[in-house]
């Protein structure tokens, strides 16, 4: 609000005060030709100022967006106007024409109520607008029209942004590493396009190509590359500042920078110069896919178990600890999230991650199949497909039977038309129709095919997944540790006495053991005599054992370890003769297989690459009674 110096006025004269509002929709408008309020603002002052004039008027405050839409009336000037009205002397409100004040019939209703109510009349520089009735039906004239030409806009826009976004452009400002540049061609024609910001561009690679190696942080990676200067690209609006947290995690999932476009939800090859090669962006979506399925927080340090670990007293997270002794020695401990954040009476003592790693990898030797087994059990869901596609084979065969129908009608239709026995206009009706039921018809003999050959080939898959999981699980590295745990297991809880037992997912549940359950050794035939750990390779500390030894439990636990050692194959669960992998949860041991193969419980997981750090599959396994399929 800009207040304006009182005039002398004759004493005779009726004081008759008004404000004026200026408004240009885009900062651009506000800046241009390098002045501080462009050409329009000045334009529509001097004619405002004219009307005020000829009105016998004393302007005493102006008011003024600079870059401010009508579409909506949250407007900074437009607000603080309607505040000085209610509590000042005005006669009239001036514009320069309508649609200064709204581009919208509700909000325009809304602002000429507010001004009726303060006594204000409302006043177009260049419309003849008053409160006679002539007067007001012009008002509502030229309000629609305001607000069919901002909507009509707008419409327009979307079209063109749709067609540059179809044809590789980029119909947004595109992100930190690249500029939106204006450029003209042969013909001197202006064009907008996309160029590499050879000052950012440097560094957002090096974001990317830090958090590939798996060893860093978002928290760190966006602090340290802050600290090497980049920020976030100036505009109109906005000066530059730092990246933000938020920003951060959009840039590392944004395909822009691959060379795809995302718009509303779809994706296009773009025009525009990739900075990173598809597979280092892959590698970076694996692993914050995999850090956010473990629910982690991330810190400056890591572990391969975290968010897979349950306590097996209360349900909690375990989470990392590193406590530290007199000597400042830090020692690596998973401990009860519920008992550290005091939000469970738990009573679960500090686990240490060396037996923690263990127990987890004991696990595996629990649900591991034979080649043998396998191949038993690929038989079974073959045969399960097999007898469901034989349930189905009534349905294809009228499927079939209809499509056979509809194509001998279309040949019908046509060569009546050729007899001239039916006009044009019918046979176009009859071969709609005809056409609509194919379609239907072909889609679902697809779906049909899918569904089967499809899910037949992915449950294989997972199925062979098993087979000398344990041995692929001691060989892999952390990362697909850590994919394998989020992949076959819904989490692993260690119990006060040191047993692990492990929550599979479907559908390796039904395969692994008579419930969902594995039950796994404990600390006594892990943790060695000497009483202290060995240093594990993931951490870069200790791992403490869990307890001193008591007098005469060496040679014990001596004994316990040797057979512990010389223990081979999946150990069977006592409470079963069957097989571990031929037990499911209310299943008979015979038919477990062919459940599985139906379809247990669906659940996604990132299955391929697991034990090889290849990119991830995803298999999924559709609930009971519909078959298994895929996603």
């Amino acid at each position: 609000m800009t207040p304006i110096a009182p005039t002398p006025v004759a004493e005779t004269l009726p004081l008759l005060t008004a404000v004026t509002y200026q408004r240009v929709s885009t900062k651009e408008q506000a800046s241009k030709g390098g002045r501080d309020e462009g050409f329009s603002i000045p334009a529509q002052r001097e004619t405002n100022a004219r009307k005020a004039e000829s009105l016998g008027a004393r302007i005493v405050a102006e008011f003024v967006d600079a870059g401010e839409s009508a579409r909506s009336a949250d407007r900074p000037d437009l607000q603080r106007m309607l505040e000085y009205i209610a509590t000042h002397q005005v006669t009239y409100c001036i514009v320069h024409k309508v649609d200064r004040l709204a581009r919208n019939r509700l909000d325009d209703v809304e602002i000429h109520r507010r001004l009726v109510q303060a006594g204000v009349t409302l006043v177009s520089a260049t419309e003849n607008i008053d409160e006679t009735p002539s007067g007001m039906l012009l008002h509502g004239i030229m309000s629609s029209i305001a607000e069919f030409y901002s909507k009509n806009l707008a419409t327009e826009v979307t079209k063109g942004l749709t067609q540059k976004f179809e044809t590789g452009g980029t119909p947004m400002r595109a992100p930190i590493g690249y500029l939106n540049v204006r450029k003209r061609d042969e013909q001197g024609r202006e064009y907008r396009t996309v160029e590499v910001d050879p000052q950012r561009a440097p560094l957002v690679r090096w974001v990317f190509e830090q958090y590939a190696t798996g060893e860093r942080t978002v928290v760190d990676l966006l602090a340290e590359v802050t600290a090497r200067g980049l920020t976030t690209v100036p505009t109109p609006k906005r000066p530059s500042g730092p990246v933000g947290r938020s920003g951060f995690f959009k840039l590392l999932r944004n395909p822009y920078y691959i060379g795809v476009v995302r718009y509303k939800g779809a994706e296009q090859p773009g025009a525009h110069e990739p900075l990173l090669d598809i597979e280092t962006w892959q590698q970076v979506q694996t692993l914050l896919n995999s850090r956010k399925i473990a629910s982690e927080r991330r810190r400056s340090h890591d572990h391969y178990l975290k968010g897979s670990l349950f306590c097996g007293e209360c349900g909690s997270r375990l989470q990392l600890d590193y406590p530290a002794n007199k000597q400042r020695v830090r020692y690596a401990y998973y401990v009860c999230s519920g008992r550290a954040s005091k939000r469970k009476n738990c009573t679960r003592r500090a686990l240490p991650v060396g037996i923690a790693e263990q127990l987890v990898a004991d696990c595996y030797q629990q649900i591991a199949i034979t080649e043998a087994e396998y191949t038993a059990l690929a038989t079974q869901v073959e045969a399960a497909f097999d007898e469901r596609l034989a349930s189905r084979s009534q349905e294809l065969a009228e499927l079939n039977e209809n499509r056979r129908r509809l194509q001998n009608e279309s040949d019908k239709l046509l060569a009546a038309h050729f007899a001239d026995a039916i006009d044009l206009d019918t046979l176009k009706r009859h071969q709609d129709r005809i056409r609509t039921g194919l379609a239907d018809i072909d889609r679902k003999l697809a779906s049909e095919h899918d569904r089967h050959e499809g899910s037949r080939k992915q449950l294989n898959t997972a199925l062979s997944l098993l087979v000398d999981c344990a041995t692929l699980y001691a060989r892999t590295n952390n990362q697909g540790k850590r994919l394998a745990n989020q992949a076959l297991t819904n989490g692993i809880e260690i119990s006060e006495d040191e047993q692990a037992t492990i929550r599979l997912a479907e559908p390796f549940a039904a395969l692994a053991s008579a419930s969902t359950d594995v039950r796994c050794s404990s600390t006594s035939e892990i943790v060695e005599p000497r009483g202290l750990e060995p240093l594990t390779p993931c951490l870069q500390s200790r791992c403490a054992t869990n307890c001193a030894m008591a007098p005469g439990a060496a040679e014990a636990a001596r004994r316990s370890m040797v057979r512990h050692r010389g223990r081979v194959g999946p150990t069977r669960n006592p409470r079963s003769t069957a097989p571990a992998h031929h037990r499911a949860e209310g299943v008979q041991a015979e038919d477990a297989p062919a459940a599985a193969g139906a379809g247990l419980v669906g659940k996604a997981a990132l299955a391929g690459g697991v034990f090889g750090g290849g990119l991830p599959v995803v298999l999924v396994v559709a609930g009971r009674g519909h078959g298994p399929r895929m996603l």
